[in-house]
């Protein structure tokens, strides 16, 4: 009996560690997934909502840029905050993206500027997080047009 019963728990125990990753469910257009599955027994962390940082020399009315230039922003002090963390982008899960209107572009987001930022950073990536883009009144400071929260998981150690 002990003979069957160790390769048969070592067989369950060698298939499970085999699916303990984060698993990103149907990619809807190739640059999101449309969710994310973590695994029980995964290690998160919460990157709080970062905002950019100004642009020295930028006019007043933008001292942070266009919202292109603050998503790049936010997302190399994301980078870091993770990297810092033992964490890459590709283990991100969930992110949440704030707009303001932009005036020059009629006070609508510029979800078109959010994207090519976007991609510079995620657009490489195999795993896409889940994502939610809104437009909001207003941000901390006049000025700033996007604000990046991202929460990430790492799979538990095969």
């Amino acid at each position: 009996m002990r003979k069957v019963l160790l390769p048969a728990v070592l067989f369950a125990l060698a298939a499970g560690a085999a699916q303990a990753q984060n698993v990103h469910v149907n990619p809807t257009n190739g640059f999101i997934a449309q969710a994310v599955k973590v695994p029980a027994g995964s290690e998160t962390l919460y990157v709080s909502g970062i905002t950019p940082d100004p642009v020295a020399g930028a006019p007043a009315a933008t001292p942070f840029g266009d919202t292109k230039t603050q998503v790049i922003s936010i997302l190399t002090k994301i980078q870091g905050i993770m990297k810092a963390q033992g964490y890459e982008l590709s283990d991100s899960v969930m992110m949440r993206v704030l707009l303001v209107g932009d005036p020059a572009k009629g006070g609508g987001m510029d979800f078109a500027g959010m994207m090519e930022g976007y991609n510079q950073f995620y657009g490489p990536l195999k795993n896409k997080p889940a994502r939610i883009t809104s437009q909001v009144a207003a941000l901390v400071r006049p000025g700033m047009f996007a604000e990046i929260e991202v929460q990430a998981a790492k799979a538990p150690a095969k």
